[in-house]
């Protein structure tokens, strides 16, 4: 049997005991010695993060040598960075995305572009801005640009002017199979890709194969069955599609566009399209203003019911597709749905209203 002690006697000698192995300030010097190691390594952390990408920013030392990235047409700033990591013009491409979204900068152009491996982001940027390398070779068009652009691209070729392909192009002697009798007007026409260049090459020969090409494209695609697939003329489709190159950037988007411009030209509504507008305007204009809607242009959508007269850009093969064989639904409205430039689709006032504050809340619009 054991003897039996107080209770409380024993507890205060078990907390004399702790309180001699831990007194209180080494206690608390021990907690703020712990904080602080934890908030230098925090900090240390941050400072190496923030020197690791100020080296993918600006890399330092000397420039590498010059090497020539090839960009495909509809190529995202994420894929292009990923080309240039490749390539050795930069670190880490998802680095170059970031920097290139903080800036506002893009989209970029499609073709060749000579860089210096290692290089400085802003350098890198500046050579994408400037637009790809004319070569004495070769011409690369985009997709969405207009006759206007492509005659100032052939025209940066040795030898060779914009206002004389300008002039070839509006003269008739080039002609396109989709074109409508009585008019001279190529816009649209001209198909976008990569054409090799002999130095022999006049600007009426460089412009007879692009709309060679774009005939060929079409060919493929069926545009002579477009009255039987979507209730228009071969030339009408054309047009659509070019709405639906400039309108839409996500592949995924380019058939509902389609079918939101054929739904609401069956419902005679105005097509109040942003694009035909911007054309019509002279199409350098990055935002349009209330007054731009009152517009007199025939390409103003919103004021004038049916497709604008012409083509507004050149589109390609997806945007071609697209206005041939639109997704099937009720959509009549789409608008931003994220930077990347994704649209949401809405078949009712409502569901459009809903929509439109959400692109607005985000900026967007």
């Amino acid at each position: 049997m054991r003897p039996v002690t107080d209770t409380s006697d024993a507890r205060d000698a078990a907390q004399n005991d702790e309180y001699e192995e831990f007194p209180e300030p080494r206690r608390r010097r021990w907690v703020l010695g712990v904080i602080l190691v934890l908030l230098l390594s925090l900090l240390a952390s941050a400072g190496f993060g923030a020197r690791w990408v100020e080296r993918q920013i600006h890399p330092g030392g000397p420039l590498g040598a010059e090497v020539v990235v090839t960009i495909p047409p509809g190529s995202s700033t994420a894929r292009i960075g990923d080309l240039l990591q490749r390539k050795g013009v930069v670190a880490d491409g998802r680095v170059f995305r970031w920097y290139v979204k903080l800036l506002g900068r893009g989209p970029f152009e499609a073709g060749d572009f000579t860089f210096r491996r290692r290089s400085d982001l802003k350098r890198v940027v500046d050579v994408l801005e400037r637009g790809p390398d004319v070569r004495r070779d070769r011409i690369t068009i985009p997709e969405g640009l207009t006759l206007d652009q492509i005659a100032a691209r052939v025209g940066r070729l040795p030898g060779r002017s914009a206002e004389k392909f300008k002039e070839v192009a509006g003269s008739g002697s080039v002609r396109s199979q989709l074109q409508p009798a009585g008019t001279t007007n190529l816009e649209g026409l001209l198909y976008p890709d990569t054409y090799y260049v002999a130095d022999g090459d006049d600007e009426a020969k460089i412009l007879g194969r692009m709309v060679a090409r774009f005939d060929q494209v079409a060919g493929e695609l069926g545009y002579v069955g477009a009255p039987q697939a979507v209730g228009r003329s071969p030339y009408e489709a054309v047009i659509v599609a070019s709405m639906v190159e400039r309108e839409a950037k996500a592949a995924e988007d380019r058939p509902k566009v389609a079918r939101v411009i054929y739904n609401r030209l069956q419902r005679d509504m105005l097509l109040q399209v942003d694009a035909t507008l911007i054309y019509g305007l002279g199409g350098d204009k990055p935002r349009l203003l209330n007054t731009d809607l009152e517009s007199d242009s025939p390409y103003n959508t919103y004021r004038r019911k049916g497709l604008p007269p012409t083509p507004i850009a050149s589109p390609g093969r997806a945007a071609l597709q697209a206005a041939l064989a639109p997704e099937p639904g009720a959509w009549l409205f789409y608008v931003l749905a994220d930077r990347d430039g994704r649209h949401a689709f809405a078949v009712t006032d409502a569901e459009f209203e809903r929509l439109r504050r959400q692109a607005q809340a985000k900026g967007l619009l």
